[in-house]
């Protein structure tokens, strides 16, 4: 067992399924040597048997010494609109809909979609988000002239009112939406 966790220490990596779990009852000098890597998406808590701060918890916590994964509750899902959907989910939406124009393989898109999920999740009710894949939905993007993407939309009433052109700050997408609304 001593050497199973020198390795595990060692090396930062989770054991396999193969290697017996640590129990809860293991020494306080054994706990304290396991070592997780660090991530940046994900949110990792140690539940023991007497946390339980919500029903999710309360669950779980019946079992200590788990780890429980946060990102259901961080992650948006922004949706993605074809050729085939776009009359229906923007041009003919009774609200102002935020359309991102973007491609996966686009650096600057990838910085701006964190920014599209926190602006999703604090206009909910107020604005709809969706996002076009370039690549997918050519049709779309050469309709609106796209030549450079990332490129934000704003329609209201189903006419483009707002272009913002490339990875911008938060506050300018903020701004551009306030108009809007």
């Amino acid at each position: 067992m001593a050497t199973v966790l020198d390795s595990i220490t060692r090396s930062s990596v989770l054991p396999s399924p193969a290697v017996p779990p640590i129990s809860a009852s293991a020494s306080p000098v054994i706990r304290r040597s396991l070592r997780l890597p660090q991530s940046g998406g994900l949110k990792l808590r140690f539940l023991s048997s007497s946390s339980s701060s919500s029903r999710s918890v309360a669950t779980i916590s019946s079992r200590p010494g788990r780890i429980v994964c946060e990102a259901q509750e961080t992650a948006t899902e922004v949706p993605a609109v074809t050729d085939a959907t776009w009359d229906s989910l923007v041009l003919q939406c009774d609200s102002p809909v935020l359309v991102e124009f973007w491609a996966p393989w686009c650096g600057p898109c990838r910085m701006i979609h964190p920014i599209i999920d926190e602006l999703a999740k604090q206009y909910a009710g107020k604005l709809k988000f969706y996002k076009v894949n370039t690549d997918e939905s050519p049709s779309v993007a050469s309709q609106y002239g796209i030549r450079s993407i990332p490129t934000v939309m704003i329609f209201k009433n189903g006419e483009k009112k707002d272009a913002i052109i490339g990875a911008v700050p938060k506050t300018t997408l903020t701004s551009s939406i306030e108009k809007f609304l």
